[in-house]
């Protein structure tokens, strides 16, 4: 399922997500960016596959908080994060990329019964 960007005004601020337990996955990008969308797939796929993993999408630009406070420059930016803690932090991933530390970090799903 492909969710939309929230709008700053809508998005969590930074103590919120300091303050967030488990695993989150924090997409920072556009509707309109081209390579977001490119990759919006492949981040759908993992996040569907890991259901351990929060995923939350906030549209940046210039000057937005939560953006800046992850030093986010160019879209799409993901920071994984545990207990609020900052684990991996990627920007304009490949697939492969992101496939790679989805491994690395998330914990393999439970097979089904």
């Amino acid at each position: 399922m492909v969710t939309a960007y929230l709008a700053p005004a809508q998005a969590p601020t930074r103590e919120e997500i300091d303050r967030t337990q488990g695993l989150l996955l924090l997409e920072f990008g556009t509707d309109w960016c081209g390579i977001c969308r490119a990759l919006q797939p492949h981040v759908s796929a993992l996040v569907e596959k890991h259901p351990a993993i929060r995923h939350i999408k906030v549209e940046d630009g210039p000057g937005q908080p939560l953006g800046r406070s992850f030093r986010v420059k160019r879209w799409p930016s993901l920071v994984l994060l545990k207990d609020g803690a900052v684990v991996r932090q990627l920007v304009r991933p490949s697939a492969a990329e992101l496939k790679s530390v989805f491994a690395e970090v998330v914990p393999a799903p439970a097979p089904s019964a």
